[in-house]
């Protein structure tokens, strides 16, 4: 019997865990010649305010170019030249290379997330709080 209740925890844990959104992205290969526009589209299926674009160049971990946090409402990442970006609603991230060059060759990726929730605050952040809100300090040995 505790078997039986057991494994369906599991999975009904597992079927949680698996819901997220559905990421499509496009065109999924493209070449162009140098100098020309490409724009990539990226579409997601669960309104997920966050969503980001990254690059990763061979041999080497991901790169993020440009991120959302809503529509109309975008940041640059880590390596944002020679891109733009759009998004005008929940479910689209459009990227945009202006001008394509032999450095930009590259896999593109895009992805959603839900904004997470911080569930405990360090002692750290609530020391820094209680000090006029100027944010977390540190201390001399």
């Amino acid at each position: 019997m505790n078997n039986r209740i057991l494994c369906c925890v599991v999975i009904y844990l597992i079927s949680v865990g698996l819901k997220g959104a559905v990421v499509t992205q496009f065109p999924k290969h493209r070449i162009v010649g140098p100098g020309k526009e490409l724009t990539l589209q990226c579409l997601q299926d669960m309104n997920y305010v966050l969503m980001y674009w990254y690059r990763q160049d061979p041999g080497f971990g991901l790169q993020l170019i440009y991120y959302s946090t809503g529509a109309r409402n975008f940041e640059k990442g880590d390596v944002p030249q020679g891109y733009r970006v759009s998004r005008k609603d929940l479910q689209s991230f459009s990227l945009t290379l202006e001008s394509a060059s032999t450095n930009q060759t590259s896999v593109y990726l895009c992805t959603s997330s839900e904004p997470q929730r911080c569930k405990d605050v360090s002692s750290l952040h609530k020391k820094g709080a209680s000090q006029g809100g100027r944010g977390p300090r540190l201390q001399e040995p």
